[in-house]
């Protein structure tokens, strides 16, 4: 009982927070988020104005989770999110006016969990484009634990941005394609390719996406 309660008294504790930022956003390869300036500003000039609360969402909810005793089943299926006014407009989320706040049912919103956080999102793709190579292969290591060999050294750059008449996903099944290379986008490009509903800087595409595929053991 001793033991209880002192984790409780320590988890109570507003340095919780720091648990948030330099473990879980260091896990997530998202620590720092605030000051990120990957973006192309062209195309995406509402990103500098936006990075700071995207950061904030992510270290609100790993605190909530790590402060509650949350489920880690929570880290993908969870049906909330912390979300202030502008955060909540970019996700296209209405009726959030004001300052922080945990919203409930934002998985119909393609929202909830760390999957549909602006930060990993952002953080793996390109500063012009998604990247199906980059999601993918941050799901395969960071979240499963898979270890990739390194991609051959004569493999050829994908432009930044998408040619005419191409998407996002036929660009890298194009490049996939290649004989050296497809053994190891067939294990990482399907992860990439289910979350293209999300633009570069997370928000989900006005336009419906072509997001079935089949992962490496051919599970839809």
């Amino acid at each position: 009982v001793g033991a209880v309660v002192a984790t409780r008294r320590m988890l109570d504790d507003p340095r919780t927070r720091r648990l948030a930022v330099e473990f879980a956003c260091q896990w997530l390869g998202i620590r720092g988020f605030d000051a990120d300036d990957g973006k192309n500003e062209k195309l995406y000039p509402q990103f500098e104005k936006l990075r700071g609360a995207m950061y904030e969402e992510s270290v609100r909810f790993f605190e909530d989770l790590f402060r509650n005793d949350g489920s880690i089943l929570g880290l993908l299926n969870a049906d909330y999110a912390f979300l202030n006014e502008p955060l909540a407009k970019h996700y296209g989320i209405e009726g959030v006016t004001g300052g922080w706040q945990r919203v409930e049912g934002t998985q119909a919103k393609g929202r909830g969990g760390i999957l549909g956080m602006a930060t990993v999102l952002a953080k793996q793709s390109g500063a012009s484009r998604t990247s199906p190579i980059l999601r993918g292969n941050w799901v395969s290591e960071t979240l499963l634990g898979e270890r990739l060999p390194k991609p051959p050294a004569n493999v050829p750059d994908l432009p930044e941005l998408v040619p005419a008449g191409l998407t996002a996903r036929q660009l890298i099944e194009k490049h996939s394609s290649v004989e050296a290379c497809a053994k190891c986008h067939a294990r990482i490009d399907p992860y990439g390719f289910a979350l293209e509903q999300y633009d570069a800087i997370g928000r989900l595409r006005p336009n419906p996406m072509n997001t079935k595929t089949k992962l490496v053991d051919g599970k839809a």
